[in-house]
């Protein structure tokens, strides 16, 4: 038992990081229709933006949130004005899948250049460090960022939820012409939205690297998990991909100690194909009617 309580403690820890990668991407989805499949690649892009800034200029991961973040808000932006933005039409999901797979195709490999392909970690003083709490091992690193996934994921509700630009954004969601005949300019909604999606992912890849070696072909099989958190909580949700996030990260922690760590990973896809047999539009999902 007080292994599954340990495991539990982890995957919500790691769950919140997750949350924060997976919000852009199902941001994004809800407001453009696109299925940005270059996640991934930016969460890695931004990890090796920390370590470079960590290695050579010896800036804290988490502090490189506030250089890094703001960067990849820009890389955003300018990758939904140049290669985005013209994806219209009833195509425009499938054409995103191609575009974006090729952007994290290239992404990859300028990393590969750049870094070459061996792992890297980012590895401040307090990596390994930890609390004992009631015999339990709470790491420094996932509580930190577990912390700051939190209060971002919280500003990012703020600003959906308090702001002219929220009301903005959920106006696009809910009906792209009938905003666009009340004065929202969708065009600037999407771009924003666009860049603010890559920014999330840049502030959970900057510290993504101080828990997790890492090398340019990690987004893989961290795309294939972000994509399953999404469809998983609901296409478009945010609150659902939250709720996913840390559900998975619980189950992939306890799979790990229970059965085998081999199997952990594979959880993934085992829950989300139960779950959608059951329930397809996904937690907060809403399915669609058919006129």
């Amino acid at each position: 038992m007080h292994q599954v309580i340990q495991a539990i403690i982890l995957g919500v820890l790691v769950g919140g990081i997750y949350a924060l990668m997976a919000s852009g991407l199902t941001l994004v989805f809800g407001i453009m229709k696109v299925i940005n499949v270059a996640q991934g690649a930016l969460v890695i892009l931004a990890a090796y933006l920390s370590y470079a800034l960590f290695s050579h200029v010896h800036i804290d991961p988490f502090v490189s949130i506030l250089i890094v973040t703001p960067a990849m808000f820009v890389l955003g932006v300018a990758v939904q004005l140049v290669f985005v933005r013209s994806l219209r039409g009833p195509d425009g999901s499938e054409l995103s899948l191609l575009v974006t797979w090729a952007l994290a195709l290239g992404i990859e490999g300028v990393l590969s250049v750049i870094f070459k392909t061996t792992y890297r970690v980012t590895s401040p003083s307090y990596a390994d460090s930890s609390w004992s709490v009631f015999g339990y091992r709470i790491s420094e690193v996932r509580l930190f960022a577990f912390v700051a996934s939190a209060v971002l994921l919280v500003l990012l509700s703020l600003l959906l939820t308090r702001t002219r630009f929220g009301r903005a954004v959920r106006a696009t969601v809910q009906n792209p012409t009938a905003a666009t005949l009340l004065g929202v300019d969708a065009n600037r909604v999407q771009t924003l939205s666009f860049g603010l999606g890559v920014s999330m992912a840049a502030a959970a890849g900057a510290v993504y690297g101080v828990i997790y070696p890492f090398n340019p072909g990690s987004h893989y099989d961290l795309i294939s998990r972000l994509l399953s958190i999404v469809v998983l909580g609901g296409l478009g949700s945010l609150g659902g991909a939250v709720f996913a996030s840390l559900g998975m990260g619980v189950i992939e922690a306890i799979v790990a100690v229970e059965i085998s760590p081999v199997w952990a990973s594979f959880s993934f896809f085992v829950v989300l194909l139960a779950f959608l047999l059951v329930r397809p539009q996904g937690i907060f999902g809403v399915r669609e009617r058919v006129l």
